[in-house]
């Protein structure tokens, strides 16, 4: 790496993580393990991600949060879901030990590469970051990745590579991008979304701007979202667009479908054929976030061959319209779907996919946003064959807004609203008829009613 080595790191040999586990904490950590640095976590809970932490063998790791985990640390970093009481933030505050929030440090680990990649938007991060670092490892760029949600290609959501590049998400929420100075930024769309902490959508371009204008080279922009290209009008970097349009500098024309599973595209740059694209991952949304991926691939050298072959093979995300099972021909599926936007494109793929019906299974997430988009999420819910919608998860909020899982459902023709998971999975043990997609969609714990209907399933045979 040829990046900037920030005086954060000045005389620090030992950096403890204060929830290690999460998806954001652990790729830090094992960056920062790779560089030559001391590391050490803690976190509440066993977890697939801390398993794969712990079975490296190089960075200890402490199930429970006692003070004594931070004895000896020169600097502790700690993620936005601990709070102020937690005993190691306050024994390593007694301490002197300098404390720093997880995005602060993501920060400064981008710093440290040549090449950074922060892949922003308000839907796709996950998916797109993971289809780019899909194409460059398989390119052999070898570069260091931190993804939102487990990527097969690698076995979990981080990578350490060896070279100067590295490809991260860029979140929003509560401006936590803008601890970030890529070199090279994705702005894959701009949507009204986390209004309990933006005002509004102008609120929410503002935040995209700046971080527009904290990078250094080049903006990849969704030139068919003119919120997104609204935000890049004072960048000094260079502006690179994408989309279907005529005037974007890559565009996907020539777009077939295969029933909705396979999309199947021509990628242009300035007019010239570069290859055909074919995913295996359905929907309109996929295509968008496949162009972003592949016109960046393309920026930073690698082969049009290459970009196709690699993408091709990319299967998802985990909970990104993730396949969890079938059983006596219902197939039994999870997405990460939770705004307006993102439900639409999901079940309109879903739809599309040759099933005799589409059972959706919705939990709202966060009060303020189910408020505040109610109108939206009806509409998109009439778009299955059944929605069934759960009790609000309130996620960091209190009921302010006065607003109920009901109030959703009486908007929606044909709508079941199931407040409890047991209740639901009962509905649907009885009710699934073979040919039906059972869906769940949500950005909290839904995921474990989709297991529990499966294994449901699976025992009744």
């Amino acid at each position: 790496m040829t990046g900037v080595n920030s005086a954060i790191f000045d005389n620090v040999r030992r950096i403890h993580f204060i929830g290690v586990g999460g998806s954001g904490m652990c790729p830090l950590a094992e960056i920062l393990q790779s560089e030559g640095f001391k590391i050490s976590g803690s976190d509440l809970n066993s977890s697939d991600t801390l398993d794969r932490i712990i079975a490296l063998g190089k960075i200890k790791v402490t199930i429970g949060h006692l003070p004594e985990n931070v004895q000896g640390a020169d600097l502790v970093v700690y993620s936005a879901a601990i709070n102020a009481e937690n005993p190691e933030l306050k024994a390593a505050a007694e301490q002197g030990i300098r404390c720093i929030e997880r995005s602060v440090m993501l920060g400064e680990v981008t710093r440290r590469y040549q090449t950074s990649v922060a892949v922003s938007g308000t839907h796709g991060k996950t998916s797109t970051t993971a289809m780019l670092a899909q194409i460059l490892i398989g390119s052999g760029f070898d570069p260091s990745a931190i993804i939102g949600g487990k990527l097969p290609f690698i076995g979990g959501n981080s990578y350490v590579g060896q070279s100067n590049i590295l490809v991260c998400e860029a979140c929003e929420y509560v401006n936590t991008f803008l601890q970030l100075t890529p070199a090279i930024s994705v702005i894959l769309n701009v949507d009204l979304d986390h209004l309990d902490f933006f005002k509004d959508l102008d609120d929410i371009k503002k935040s995209f701007t700046e971080f527009a204008n904290r990078t250094t080279q080049a903006i990849f922009v969704n030139g068919d979202d003119q919120n997104a290209l609204d935000t890049v009008t004072q960048t000094k970097a260079q502006v690179i667009t994408f989309g279907f349009g005529e005037n974007n500098d890559y565009r996907a024309d020539d777009i077939s479908e295969d029933a909705g599973v396979n999309e199947k595209y021509n990628l242009y740059y300035k007019g010239e054929l570069l290859t055909t694209i074919k995913l295996i991952v359905p929907g309109k949304h996929n295509i968008y976030n496949s162009l972003a991926a592949a016109a960046t691939a393309h920026y930073l050298g690698a082969d049009a061959k290459e970009i196709s072959a690699n993408l091709h093979r990319f299967g998802g995300v985990h909970r990104r319209f993730e396949i969890l099972g079938k059983h006596n021909g219902i197939t039994i599926a999870d997405d990460f779907a939770h705004h307006p936007t993102e439900l639409e494109v999901t079940l309109n793929a879903a739809m599309g996919m040759g099933f005799k019906r589409v059972v959706a299974i919705f939990q709202p997430h966060t009060f303020s946003r189910t408020a505040l988009l109610l109108d939206d999420f009806a509409r998109v819910l009439q778009i299955p064959d059944l929605a069934i919608v759960t009790e609000i998860l309130p996620v960091r909020e209190t009921n302010t807004y006065n607003i109920y899982s009901s109030d959703l459902v009486e908007k929606i023709l044909g709508a079941l609203g199931i407040d409890k998971f047991d209740d639901v999975a009962d509905y649907i043990i009885k009710n699934a008829q073979e040919g039906d997609l059972i869906l769940t969609m949500g950005g909290g714990n839904i995921y474990m009613l989709a297991n529990q209907i499966l294994n449901r399933l699976q025992e009744e045979e």
